[in-house]
């Protein structure tokens, strides 16, 4: 078995349903203020705190597929003025890079010492080689959308990398790479993009920002 049908393997344990997510989103949100006045205060209670726009949406993104949740949180910034009629600030948009995605997370350096384009079969779109740096930081992917991560962060999109899928993915590279996995975790974790907010998973992240009043959006394909 290589690591990538290890990889593959691990999608059940780490997937989520966006229907069930979708059915539970009316049900969660009446109690959503109450739970938050309850609830104790953590870093990652902290951050919820700050998902507070009149309109929230959470791209769910446990695959790359094209860089597409990207896009579709620039199209939610957007055209939901437009829709609402209210300025971009009221708008709340966050994407959780989880599972097969956490490599959007890191910086180029990161791309470059552990080969993650070729771990994660993630081709670069000028060279179309295994990228050795992360074609998605400064562009969007598939679509001809101005909003890469940079910009959506800078634009006041929360961004969330999956600690979790660090943890594990860090694993599989260390032991590929006959290295320390404890060496390769601290790396990946110190390579996490500034404005990009870890959360113990991305799964947590996702519920989360549901239970703060986010509709729910599967973008992994």
């Amino acid at each position: 078995m290589n690591d990538i049908d290890l990889i593959a393997q691990r999608r059940g344990f780490l997937g989520l349903s966006a229907a069930g997510m979708a059915a539970g989103v009316g049900a969660m949100l009446p109690v959503a203020a109450a739970a938050a006045a309850q609830r104790p205060s953590t870093p990652f209670t902290k951050w919820l705190d700050t998902l507070n726009g009149s309109y929230r949406q959470v791209f769910d993104m446990p695959e790359v597929n094209d860089g597409m949740g990207l896009v579709w949180a620039w199209v939610f910034l957007y055209t939901g003025p437009q829709a609402y009629g209210v300025p971009e600030g009221d708008l709340t948009a966050v994407i959780v890079l989880r599972h097969n995605a956490i490599p959007l997370a890191l910086q180029d350096s990161a791309w470059a010492k552990y080969k993650l384009g070729e771990v994660f079969k993630i081709q670069d779109p000028e060279t179309k080689a295994p990228a050795v740096r992360n074609p998605f930081y400064y562009k969007p992917g598939a679509m001809p959308t101005p909003d890469g991560i940079q910009n959506l962060v800078n634009r006041g999109v929360k961004v969330v990398a999956c600690d979790l899928a660090i943890h594990f993915y860090s694993g599989v590279v260390a032991e590929k790479m006959k290295l320390k996995h404890e060496d390769v975790k601290a790396d990946w974790m110190n390579a996490v993009h500034p404005g990009i907010v870890h959360a113990p998973s991305g799964v947590v992240a996702v519920n989360g920002s549901v239970s703060q009043g986010c509709v729910y959006s599967y973008a992994g394909g």
